[in-house]
């Protein structure tokens, strides 16, 4: 099954989903792995006209969702090859990959692949949480950790982070010294963020940026986060404005939310997501 009106030819897409669904590092409630697929059957639900956009998935987008990864459990290095070889291929292809998680760490694959391709790449990260630490348990393939693997391959000024409302004091003295761009709490400066127009960049949304009074399907909830239209205006705007060339939305955990509203929610996202996206 796939994800609704994303049924294009591959060799016609310009947007190519595909699903990651590990959470193998996941360090409180897990449950991310079922998030791709949860998300392509409850997408039936909704509709494919976006009023917010008054664009159709139908006509308005040409997007081919080639399945989920095979990923070995308890394996993070060849579980990041996978994903990594994924990205690549799509992008080789003059297409955008979109990637489903799972959780935040398999960001780190698709944004090896989009940095090979575009060396001057830069990340525009939202979330709750900074994922910065050096490792996690000793661990330097975590969830926790993804922003600062990501950081040891793009370097200073590169990363630009927003709605961040959790992480430790070293993490934000890392943020505080230069290293990244963060904006806590909130979104309200990306206005006035700017980019050379070919400039490329990778979007990663972890949805638990959401309020979880808005999205409880996630392991680590964080009070205080932005509201759905809060998030959908921002992600607007840098499709808008940037030249996106690869992107990921991660952390929905289907099982913790047995009401549906947050797989519910995320599939309503990706449908804007997959309009707003400037194709070449």
């Amino acid at each position: 099954m796939n994800f609704i009106a994303a049924d294009a030819d591959y060799n016609q897409a310009d947007t190519v989903l595909f699903g990651a669904p590990y959470d193998s590092t996941t360090s409180f409630r897990p449950g991310t792995r079922f998030g791709p697929p949860a998300m392509r059957t409850e997408s039936f639900g909704i509709e494919t006209y976006s009023p917010y956009q008054n664009k159709d998935l139908e006509t308005d987008a040409r997007v081919h969702d080639s399945g989920d990864l095979e990923l070995p459990f308890g394996a993070p290095d060849r579980a990041l090859e996978m994903i990594e070889a994924r990205a690549a291929a799509i992008l080789d292809d003059g297409k955008i990959p979109f990637l489903l998680g799972g959780e935040h760490l398999v960001t780190l694959g698709a944004v090896r692949a989009a940095a090979k391709r575009f060396p001057d790449l830069r990340i525009i990260h939202f979330d709750a949480h900074a994922d910065l630490r050096e490792d996690y348990l000793g661990v330097k393939l975590s969830h926790a950790c993804v922003i600062r693997r990501c950081h040891d391959i793009l370097g200073d000024n590169r990363i630009w982070q927003f709605g961040i409302r959790s992480g430790t004091r070293d993490e934000f003295a890392f943020m505080r010294n230069g290293h990244v761009t963060t904006e806590p709490f909130t979104a309200k400066s990306l206005p006035s963020l700017s980019f050379p127009a070919d400039a490329p960049v990778y979007l990663t949304i972890d949805m638990d940026v959401l309020d979880p009074s808005e999205f409880p399907g996630t392991g680590t909830q964080e009070a205080g986060g932005l509201r759905f239209t809060e998030l959908l205006d921002a992600a607007l705007d840098v499709l808008g404005r940037f030249n996106v060339v690869a992107l990921d939305n991660v952390e929905l955990s289907p099982p913790l939310d047995s009401s549906g509203r947050s797989t519910a929610l995320a599939c309503k996202f990706l449908r804007e997501e997959l309009l707003a996206l400037r194709t070449r």
